[in-house]
């Protein structure tokens, strides 16, 4: 099972538009973060992100460009505060590929827990993750930074 956790594209301030959707930056670095995943053969099953505009407006790029037969929701458990034990719990007894694209500090938290420490979690970028247990322990494959 391979998790691909993606921080969602710079976001326009709140000033600007309470929903804050991606900037045209956030959009332009979303697309070409996409087109750096599925270059690298990414295709998960399953494309889940917290409803927030930008979170959602992120994971549709990627489910356009990875694989729009890739199943896709909204769901619980990736609002930025949420404690990243609740989404660990739900990935244990995964097989499918899951693609995350969510916030901080919930990521890096997720991160973290899986991996046990290591290196920070890379804004605006993707770090890809294998389980060959169901998603009981967790090595990091690569990431990349926003470029």
């Amino acid at each position: 099972m391979h998790l691909f956790l993606v921080h969602h594209g710079d976001a326009v301030g709140p000033e600007v538009d309470p929903q804050r959707p991606l900037s045209l930056r956030g959009r332009q670095d979303v697309e070409r973060l996409a087109a750096a995943v599925a270059a690298r053969g990414v295709k998960p099953a399953v494309i889940w992100h917290s409803g927030k505009l930008r979170a959602k407006q992120t994971a549709e790029a990627f489910w356009r460009t990875c694989n729009p037969f890739a199943e896709f929701s909204a769901t619980r458990d990736l609002q930025p505060g949420d404690t990243p034990d609740w989404m660990r719990a739900r990935l244990c007894g995964e097989s499918r590929d899951i693609l995350i694209a969510g916030h901080y500090p919930h990521l890096p938290g997720l991160l973290g827990m899986l991996i046990g420490g290591g290196p920070s979690f890379p804004q605006h970028g993707v770090v890809a993750l294998v389980s060959e247990d169901e998603g009981a322990t967790w090595t990091e494959e690569w990431r990349i930074e926003r470029g």
